[in-house]
């Protein structure tokens, strides 16, 4: 089985684990302020513009608090 590390599917293939990739949007980015993982477009209303979507944290601005997880992730060889 493979599994999806964003969203937690599973599939019968690497083939459909990396099709699937190329659409996953769970978990695309995270703050590094409160720990939360969200979709970009959860983060954003015009592309630009990023804050973190949770209503009780201030975590903003892509670099900053805000990072996106395949820039931070490690991978097992």
């Amino acid at each position: 089985m493979h599994t999806c590390r964003n969203c937690k599917r599973t599939f019968s293939s690497e083939l459909e684990l990396e099709l699937h990739r190329d659409n996953c949007a769970a978990g695309e980015l995270f703050c590094d302020a409160c720990g939360e993982r969200f979709a970009e477009s959860e983060a954003t209303d015009d592309g630009w513009h990023f804050h973190c979507p949770n209503p009780d944290c201030d975590g903003a601005t892509i670099g900053e608090n805000i990072h996106r997880v395949e820039d931070v992730r490690l991978e097992a060889p």
